[in-house]
């Protein structure tokens, strides 16, 4: 069941890009670079509620997961995603993994789930948010997983896309892919503009 909801992700994910290559435009985001970050209220995989506002004065990364999306695996089988998030909480930052996969869905997880995820991987996220009812995905317009927000100290929007230019599942390729996101961090954490504030998100639809 698993291999076949990885290879239904897969082709819906190339169906998408396809559809791009073709001249389509993609949806247009319900957020904004440049502007206030939506508030959201979440609860953490240990039960407290947590809010955008908790964390004015930090950047704060937000870090869209599914356990089952052979396209986050890609990113943690490499160790890429915990080295950046380790990069950035040993700057100052706050990393929030979210996952707003609905119940009925096989890549769902509660907080038995998420603990299991985070010992699984050694995922190092400062906290992961469970969002069953997905209002925290809509909010940002998530569309696949993994997708990435970057918000600033100020509370604004700077980068919201992509892990990287591979659009694929293997771990390989990680290293020689363009870092979207190490890129974006080290600009945003320096406090200068981040030069590249959009980009396109591949992996797995996410299933609301």
């Amino acid at each position: 069941m698993i291999r076949l909801t990885c290879l239904i992700a897969v082709a819906a994910t190339l169906a998408l890009q396809a559809g791009t290559a073709a001249g389509q435009s993609p949806p247009v985001p319900a957020v904004a670079i440049g502007e206030p970050a939506p508030e959201f209220s979440a609860v953490d995989e240990h039960g407290n509620r947590r809010r955008l506002s908790d964390y004015r004065g930090s950047h704060v990364i937000l870090e869209w997961t599914n356990r089952d999306c052979p396209f986050v695996r890609k990113h943690y089988d490499s160790d890429n995603m915990q080295s950046l998030q380790d990069d950035a909480r040993a700057r100052g930052a706050v990393w929030l993994t979210v996952t707003s996969t609905a119940p009925s869905h096989p890549g769902y997880m509660d907080a038995g789930g998420a603990e299991r995820f985070r010992n699984r991987y050694r995922a190092r996220p400062t906290l992961i948010l469970l969002d069953p009812d997905g209002r925290m995905g809509r909010q940002y317009d998530v569309e696949v997983t993994p997708q990435i927000f970057i918000i600033d100290a100020a509370g604004v929007l700077v980068y919201m896309g992509g892990m990287d230019d591979k659009a694929t599942v293997r771990a390989a390729d990680v290293h020689q892919a363009t870092d979207y996101v190490g890129a974006a961090l080290d600009e945003a954490l320096a406090g200068k503009p981040v030069s590249r504030s959009i980009t396109r998100p591949y992996g797995c639809p996410i299933v609301y």
